[in-house]
């Protein structure tokens, strides 16, 4: 993305975890499952396929374990792509 011109602000969870207001503003109103890990301990422990959890409840979570949060996070105004999605990831530039 950046070769192609994005400017992008990189963040690493580990050394600046995010908030609960904006994961909140991450996930917004869209569906809380198209932000969720599925790769991780959690969600298989937890079912979350089968029984995904309310926004406030995936929020939770992902607070105390921040590789619940699918990755990369993009943001364009107010277009959001959860994981490497390449024709999405194209559609926001």
């Amino acid at each position: 993305m950046q070769s192609q011109g994005a400017e992008l602000e990189e963040r690493e969870y580990g050394k600046q975890p995010l908030t609960e207001q904006e994961l909140d503003s991450i996930i917004g109103s869209g569906p809380v499952t198209d932000f969720l890990n599925t790769r991780t301990p959690l969600y298989r422990e937890r079912k979350m396929k089968d029984n995904p959890p309310t926004k406030e409840e995936a929020i939770r979570l992902m607070l105390g374990d921040q590789n619940l949060l699918r990755r990369p996070v993009t943001i364009k105004g107010k277009r959001k792509v959860a994981g490497f999605d390449e024709a999405a990831l194209k559609a926001l530039l």
